[in-house]
């Protein structure tokens, strides 16, 4: 089992930029597939990037592409989200997530397995 704490998030402008972390502790980081995700009121969580196990492999979804880059370091137990030219409809709670199943990249929330308790992120105009 892995244990996730995030960090990083908080009120930012319009055109600003953010760093999240994701720290695991547990079981090998390395074994886990590993995902941003968010989730706004009133709204379902949908998956923000995802990362394979050995970081070779990303997705982004449409609404970040080209903002956003996920990372991790796997000596560090560590993922990353970097976050570039925040727009208000950015604002969300951003979860991390683990996932042990099959697959580099897994796209959607159902496929993982564990989840950190998220961090606010706030883009104003």
């Amino acid at each position: 089992q892995v244990q996730l704490v995030e960090s990083g998030g908080g009120l930012v402008q319009a055109g600003g930029s953010l760093r999240l972390s994701c720290a695991a502790s547990g079981r090998t980081f390395s074994s886990y597939v590993m995902g941003w995700f968010r989730q706004a009121p009133g709204k379902e969580r949908d998956t923000v990037a995802t990362i394979s196990r050995s970081g070779g492999n990303t997705y982004y979804a449409n609404s970040v592409k080209g903002r956003f880059t996920i990372s991790r370091d796997n000596a560090k137990n560590t993922m990353y989200l970097q976050m570039n030219s925040l727009k208000p409809e950015d604002t969300a709670v951003y979860y991390c997530a683990a996932s042990l199943k099959a697959g580099s990249i897994l796209p959607a929330p159902v496929f993982y397995d564990y989840w950190g308790s998220g961090t606010q992120v706030t883009v104003s105009l």
